[in-house]
């Protein structure tokens, strides 16, 4: 195989491996600026303004002759959309992030996957067949996974030593960090939320096709929203202040590689591999931040985390299993496989397609 060749057919793969290493030091840089004293509500707000900056441009030239009529109900069913992707779901993720840890909410949010096929199943939108090893794998795996994020919800256990100081060390506010049971709670929440929006967003892709003009404007629409959330909780106005400190860097980071660039990724990897692909690695950034944060930052970890963690990515991946079956199902009867099955007129495979589509994971 010739190294053109190699980079063409592994192209996705590194993209998705690059995406989860720039995603799994957000959580550290993320951190380091709340307990610089940034509002994570603030955070939100300026970090969807600058991803709609850097999306606006490539959504209005790419997207003139692809985006549809918006209507006031096209427009209101994409603020609902927005609420449930960022304006409810990410506030309550990092105020999570704070109360608990970057390793406790990055393992907890691969049950995303898990809640939406148990939503799908409730809308019809997923068909379990009980004989089946596939669908059986679905369902033992959603189970499982639940049980993991109990576990570390509920269990935290002894503290596992560290093995040398730590190479980088971030300064934390410990009384931040005692709220656990609080802190789980909005993470398990900002979960259930989350899937909601990936179900949402599914039914709204079928009415508004243009991908990049709708994530310019669920990033306008849910930065707006977490702004007037935060204008009602914080009414100082030093809270907005932002200088040129872990803050800002911290802003920037997450809006242009995560919010923006991810973004783009994310779409090439799906279009070209599929969702069932790009949900594939989102363990590995689960890994990665345990790892740096035990290694590197010298975090210290708890032994229900680890448990919970394990147990949570093995359901995942059986469940991930389940839904390739499912794909590899619909490519053997003729049917049209990516990046063009998003575009079938059956309507049986067109809900298929969107259960399938509803496991893909979106940035934090």
């Amino acid at each position: 195989m010739e190294l053109s060749e190699a980079f063409t057919r592994f192209k996705p793969h590194f993209l998705m491996l690059l995406s989860q290493i720039t995603q799994s030091f957000l959580y550290f840089i993320a951190e380091a600026s709340f307990n610089h004293g940034m509002n994570p509500h603030v955070y939100i707000t300026y970090r969807h303004i600058v991803a709609g900056i850097l999306l606006l441009p490539f959504a209005y030239f790419l997207e003139r002759n692809k985006r549809p009529k918006l209507t006031l109900a096209l427009f209101g069913q994409i603020f609902i959309v927005a609420l449930f992707a960022v304006g409810l779901t990410l506030n309550m993720y990092f105020a999570s992030m704070r109360l608990t840890s970057p390793t406790f909410v990055a393992s907890v949010t691969n049950t995303i996957s898990s809640v939406t096929f148990v939503i799908a199943i409730t809308l019809g939108l997923e068909i379990v067949h009980l004989r089946n090893a596939r669908s059986m794998a679905k369902v033992i795996g959603t189970v499982v996974s639940l049980a993991g994020v109990t576990v570390m919800t509920l269990y935290k256990g002894p503290i596992m030593r560290n093995l040398w100081r730590p190479l980088i060390r971030i300064h934390r506010n410990q009384n931040i960090h005692e709220e656990w049971l609080k802190g789980s709670i909005l993470a398990v929440s900002c979960c259930l939320t989350w899937s909601v929006a990936y179900i949402l967003q599914a039914m709204i892709l079928k009415k508004y096709p243009a991908r990049l003009s709708l994530a310019t404007w669920i990033c306008f629409l849910g930065g707006a929203q977490s702004a007037v959330f935060t204008a009602i909780i914080k009414h100082e106005p030093a809270t907005w202040r932002i200088g040129f400190n872990i803050d800002l860097v911290s802003t920037l980071y997450a809006g242009i590689l995560i919010s923006g660039i991810y973004t783009f990724v994310q779409l090439w990897c799906t279009d070209k591999r599929g969702p069932v692909f790009v949900t594939v690695f989102s363990p590995i950034s689960t890994i990665l931040v345990a790892l740096l944060a035990y290694f590197v930052f010298g975090e210290k970890l708890h032994l229900g985390s680890i448990m919970g963690a394990t147990v949570v990515i093995v359901g995942l991946y059986m469940l991930l299993w389940g839904k390739e079956g499912d794909l590899k199902v619909h490519i053997a009867a003729g049917e049209q496989s990516y990046p063009t099955y998003n575009k079938t007129k059956d309507s049986n495979i067109q809900k298929t397609a969107s259960a399938a589509k509803d496991i893909q994971r979106g940035e934090p």
